[in-house]
């Protein structure tokens, strides 16, 4: 018991406690869920956090440090000549895609749609890698300061990672393609068939769903993103078909995927920034001769029936007064004779 202003009061029971956090912990995370209100406080506390994630990751960075030391020049040395090889490669299928691009910008110039494209790139250290064994995230090194925004895109030199679920100020979360909270829009590149990429918690394979024994696909196809959906740009490679399976007593086909990303490896991403760019339509040439503008047309309206026309009779010709002629005045008539009068 304790006393506030003379007035004895008893301390509440453990179960009346348990109550009210549970009541108080529900609130906090339908707020958090459904309004977003706790994100600032969420960013804060990330940048309280930060010094001792920093810190964490000093013996890592020193063990791998140590390792490189030790191993010496060779690894370096292989990786070199690997570049060496594929960089005419990657030159030549370079020029195929400038050529592709710019006829797909003139196709889209004639239609006078837009395209979406990744106008920024940018570079970002991992920190941190998810441990959990259903849960594919990873924390990267850049934040809301660096312009970073919930949904942008992450990926890598062969294809599509994952996308930023959470961002900090100095800091930021990306959710993998192959978590199972995560869905993204791809296509088939060979025919164009849509379908859906949805993480499968496994490290590595996704599960492409609902698509009927019907569609045209099967192993080895090249998944590439969409573009649906405004997310991930068209055309980003997201992953292979591995296995199709058909089973009669299901009403879908059961098909895995491999990611083409290397998920588990590399110390970096890439974060991109894709922008609709509307392209301007072609102009038209200009007419030899400016035409005047038509009038709009008004509906039809039907015309009245014309009244039945009588048929004209011909009439003689008025015979010339010989007084306006001549100026004389005529002659008198001579008066019938009596016998022409008389009835018989």
């Amino acid at each position: 018991m304790f006393q506030i202003a003379g007035i004895q009061l008893r301390a509440p029971s453990n179960l009346t406690r348990f109550v009210l956090l549970a009541i108080l912990s529900v609130s906090l995370m339908l707020l958090d869920a459904r309004a977003h209100h706790l994100q600032h406080i969420r960013a804060g506390l990330t940048v309280l956090l930060s010094p001792i994630q920093v810190i964490a990751a000093v013996p890592v960075r020193l063990g791998g440090a140590v390792m490189d030391f030790f191993r010496g020049d060779q690894p370096l040395h292989e990786e070199l000549a690997r570049l060496r090889t594929e960089q005419p490669l990657l030159l030549a299928r370079m020029q195929r895609y400038e050529a592709l691009e710019a006829e797909n910008a003139h196709l889209r110039a004639l239609l006078g749609t837009s395209a979406l494209v990744a106008d920024k790139a940018v570079a970002a250290e991992l920190r941190e890698v998810a441990s959990e064994p259903f849960r594919r995230t990873l924390v990267i090194a850049k934040g809301e300061k660096d312009g970073l925004y919930v949904g942008q895109p992450v990926i890598d030199a062969y294809g599509i990672r994952g996308q930023v679920s959470e961002v900090g100020i100095l800091q930021s979360k990306a959710i993998l393609i192959t978590d199972p909270g995560h869905a993204i829009p791809v296509q088939v590149n060979r025919n164009g068939l849509r379908a859906i990429a949805f993480g499968t918690g496994a490290p590595d394979s996704v599960s492409i769903r609902y698509l009927t024994a019907s569609a045209d696909i099967k192993e080895g196809d090249l998944l590439i993103s969409s573009g649906i959906g405004g997310s991930f740009p068209y055309g980003y490679p997201v992953a292979r078909i591995k296995q199709v399976i058909n089973n009669p007593n299901e009403a879908f086909l059961d098909i895995i995927a491999t990611p083409v990303a290397l998920l588990g490896h590399d110390k970096e991403v890439l974060l991109i920034w894709p922008s609709q760019k509307v392209l301007p339509p072609p102009t038209p040439a200009k007419p030899l001769a400016e035409k005047k503008p038509v009038a709009s047309k008004k509906p039809a309206t039907p015309k009245p029936q014309p009244a039945a026309v009588k048929p004209l009779v011909p009439q003689a010709a008025p015979k010339p007064d010989p007084e306006a002629l001549t100026g004389t005045p005529p002659p008198p008539a001579p008066l019938p004779s009596p016998t022409e009068g008389a009835t018989p």
